[in-house]
């Protein structure tokens, strides 16, 4: 399971496919808006995406950075659809919504261990970790021993 430290980037890896959303624990991003919202949701694609090259090469996107820039606008449901799919499932948190205003990180992803006796509550997460495991195992990424 994974905890995500940046909107703009874990969406991106969700989007490309380098994560998968359903090993997604939590995101907590540093954003303030709604993507259902289509005047939110404009902002903030025109923020991480927007803008010509003229703009990229200035450094003006509107205080963002632009982590989706040269994905095109046949790419821009894909981003959202996946915004919409966090929001609605509780994994998007947003400090920002309750006065907080967190630094960004230059880390991405954590990855979580979940308690046994949490994954014997939770059948989803312990088929996301049986499933973990399993890729790990076939990458050559070593399991601490107490994790296994």
């Amino acid at each position: 399971m994974k905890i995500g430290l940046s909107y703009s980037r874990c969406v991106r890896d969700i989007v490309d496919g380098t994560v998968d959303i359903n090993d997604v624990l939590i995101i907590i991003a540093r954003t303030d808006f709604d993507p259902r919202d289509d005047e939110q949701w404009q902002g903030i694609w025109q923020g991480y995406a927007g803008g010509s090259d003229a703009a990229v090469m200035r450094g003006f996107f509107g205080g963002s950075n632009p982590e989706w820039h040269g994905y095109n606008d046949d790419d821009e449901d894909r981003f959202r659809s996946v915004s919409i799919e966090l929001w609605e499932s509780g994994k998007l948190h947003q400090p920002r919504k309750f006065g907080a205003h967190p630094s960004r990180r230059p880390e991405i992803w954590l990855e979580t261990v979940l308690p046994n006796e949490e994954l014997e509550r939770n059948p989803a997460a312990k088929s996301a970790w049986t499933k973990f495991q399993t890729i790990a195992g076939l990458t050559n990424v070593e399991l601490d021993d107490k994790y296994k």
